[in-house]
Order: structure tokens, then C-alpha cells, then sequence
């Protein structure tokens, strides 16, 4: 199984790491990425003889479109602006595509070329990382379980393992992508209807065992990928919230609400500048900081299952991996992903066109591979009238 992966970062990575440590059959992998620095450092980290390492442009199609012919599946790991022109690629070089997503205009883009990619044989699946990726996997396959589902919530963060100044949090993916779901509209089901809510609403506090304790979870978009779509109609409630540290929603609405997310530039003296440029660079200055990360993860479906009513839940609590040197966020973005890029080449994965990953991706199937891998998945059953 030959793979083509897009991007030597954080979670370009990971993914690496996992198709060549976890994949049965991987026999080549290229990572393309315009930072030779990043290529070199990757090449050194993996030091495998199935790896090869090329300087390019995602962007530069006489430089790619080689690389795609060869390939079984290409994987998107660089930011999500790109992943349209590079889903359109993967089809007309007759290549399976996946990505990271996370923002819902470009996903869209993707799924109108649904006929194409059937023509070509092939298969796009965008968001399939954490979230939106794995979270509506797993909230998907809580729903399944149920006769009928009353409610549907997902609540995913990653977070430092100890909270840090000056917002208890530090970046654990990229900065624009992170600003993207702090302001852009979220999708919900409300009595039954699609609806959009702003960003960075819709506070509440949620509980993990010690030693979190008690934290926050709010509205930020992408999350949800097309997991409302499929579940409407089987679902009336449905939503997905970001878990942080308490008091970090006030901080990025106070930011929001003072123009710094505006793309839109603004004069300043003799210089013309995009606030949201400005804020991209100084949050990752400012939050670059040292020290492990934990991921957390509970998605809770509420309903009826044989006549009783049923709470469904899963919940993780990924950390660092000291022995790999990967962190959780890596690890819980870039496993899924590379999973569902090992089902695409081994043919687990038969449709074709523009795909859902969870009408494809089994959620047992998801769990027993992120378990082995070391995840540690609970899967919790209780009565909705007990606190959760």
C-alpha cells in the first residue's frame, strides 16, 4: 500500500508515525512539504527505508500530480484553505483522498465532486481527524445503539496537562485553524431543524475526573462536520462544544468582540494589516509553551434502547506519549486519520465519491484500533435520571 501525505507537522507527524508503525502493508510513503527543514527533521525522526521526502508546493500540480498517480491514498495534513484544490487533484489522478477539515465552506466544496470522484473509482473523505473526524464517528455509532435518540452532545478539547498563563492553553494544532472555530457560525439541530449559533456561546460547565475537575465547554464550529445532515430527522438535539480551562471563552470573546478575528485589513499609521493576522502571530508566540498536552473527549447520546431509557457515552483521556514523543493531540488527530487512510487502501472503505466518515468508519471498528494503539476508550451505559 503506497501512501502520499501532505504536510511535515505536528500532525503530519503522527500520521506518519502510524502508517509506518501500525499500518499493515505500507510498502512506500512520500511526505510532501514546501519546509525542508520540517522534511529533514521528519526523515530523521522516522528513519525508514519506505520513506521519502520531497520539497514542493501542495499548490503545484505538475510537481504533485506525479506523486498522486503513484499512490494508493492521499492524505491531507497541511491547512484546511488547501484541501479543495488538493481533494480535485487526488480525483483526476484516480487517487483515494482524505483530510484533517475543519471548516465547512471547503468540505462542501469537496462534496460537489461527489460525481467525479464516482466516475474516477475513487474516494474523498473530508474532517477525519479529531474533530470533526473522530468525534462523529463516535457519536454516530453511540445514536446506532439506541431504538431512539433524544439528544446527541460531543465535547472535545485539548488542552496543557497543567494550565499555564496568560490563557490556560497552549497551541496543540494550527493557529489559524483554531482562530477559524473560535468565530465562524456552529451547526446544531434544535427541535428537530438545522440551525446555526455563533461561536464562542453558550456556556457550560463540564466534568472529568480528577485531577480536571470541573471545566468549560462553549460553541465553536466544525466540529460537527456532516454528522447533522445525517442525523437529522433521527436526532432533535444535537450539538458539539469546545472543552477549555475555565475563564478561556471570556478571554477569546473579548478578543472577538474587540475586531482582532477581522480579516478584513485596517490602517495603522502607514502600514495596512488584517487583524486577524496579527492575532494568528501573537497568540502562537505567546502560546507556544512547553510541557505535555491531554486531549479529552466525551460524546453522551441520551434516549431509549429496549424500553428503558439509556444514556450512552464515550470518553477519553489521551496524554503525551513519552515513549514516541508524540503528543495527545497528535496522536488523537492524526490516528484517525491514518486509520481511515489504511481502510481506503485495504479496500474496508468500498464507496466511492464524496463520503460521511461515519456512515463508512464502524465506531467499534475506530475503538478497538485507537485502543490498539493505547488510547484508552471508556464506553459508559446509565440511567440519563443519574448525574452523568
Amino acid at each position: 500500500m503506497k501512501y502520499l501525505l501532505f504536510g511535515a507537522g505536528l500532525q503530519g507527524t503522527a500520521i506518519a508515525h502510524d502508517l509506518l508503525h501500525q499500518a499493515a502493508g505500507t510498502t512506500a510513503l512520500v511526505v510532501v512539504d514546501r519546509d525542508q527543514a520540517a522534511l529533514d527533521a521528519l526523515a530523521a525522526r522516522l528513519a525508514d527505508p519506505r520513506l521519502t521526502v520531497q520539497a514542493a508546493d501542495v499548490t503545484d500540480a505538475a510537481a504533485i500530480g506525479p506523486r498522486l498517480v503513484a499512490c494508493d491514498v492521499a492524505i491531507s495534513a497541511v491547512n484546511y484553505w488547501f484541501n479543495a484544490g488538493l481533494a480535485a487533484l487526488a480525483v483526476r489522478h484516480r487517487a483515494h483522498f482524505l483530510d484533517l477539515g475543519g471548516n465547512n465552506d471547503i468540505v462542501a466544496q469537496e462534496f460537489a465532486l461527489d460525481q467525479e470522484a464516482r466516475t474516477a473509482g475513487v474516494a474523498i473523505v473530508p474532517d477525519c481527524g479529531l474533530a470533526p473526524g473522530l468525534a462523529g464517528i463516535l457519536g454516530y455509532w453511540l445514536v446506532d445503539g439506541l431504538d431512539a435518540c433524544e439528544s446527541l452532545r460531543l465535547r472535545v478539547g485539548g488542552l496543557p496537562a497543567e494550565p499555564q498563563p496568560p490563557m490556560n492553553y497552549k497551541i496543540v494544532f494550527a493557529v489559524e485553524g483554531l482562530i477559524n472555530e473560535y468565530i465562524e457560525p456552529a451547526v446544531v439541530i434544535r427541535q428537530g431543524k438545522l440551525q446555526t449559533v455563533p461561536s464562542l456561546g453558550e456556556l457550560e460547565p463540564i466534568v472529568f475526573p480528577e485531577p480536571f475537575g470541573e471545566l468549560e465547554a462553549f460553541q465553536t464550529s466544525g466540529g460537527t462536520s456532516t454528522l447533522p445532515q445525517t442525523l437529522l430527522g433521527r436526532v432533535p438535539d444535537l450539538d458539539y462544544k469546545t472543552i477549555r480551562y475555565r475563564g478561556h471563552c471570556a478571554q477569546m470573546r473579548l478578543l472577538h468582540e474587540l475586531g482582532l478575528t477581522d480579516s478584513r485589513p485596517v490602517r495603522v499609521g502607514d502600514v495596512s494589516v488584517a487583524p486577524r493576522k496579527v492575532l494568528a502571530h501573537v497568540l502562537q508566540k505567546a502560546l507556544d509553551l512547553p510541557g505535555e498536552d491531554v486531549v479529552l473527549v466525551l460524546c453522551t447520546a441520551e434516549g431509549h434502547q429496549g424500553g428503558r431509557a439509556l444514556r450512552r457515552q464515550v470518553r477519553i483521556v489521551d496524554r503525551h506519549d513519552a515513549a514516541t514523543g508524540i503528543s495527545a493531540m497528535m496522536r488523537m488527530t492524526g490516528y484517525p486519520a491514518a486509520i481511515i487512510a489504511q481502510m481506503l487502501a485495504s479496500g474496508a472503505i468500498t464507496g466511492r465519491g464524496a463520503l460521511r466518515q461515519e456512515l463508512v468508519v464502524p465506531g467499534e471498528v475506530m475503538i478497538a484500533e485507537l485502543r490498539r494503539r493505547g488510547v484508552a476508550v471508556e464506553v459508559l451505559e446509565s440511567d440519563p435520571g443519574q448525574p452523568a
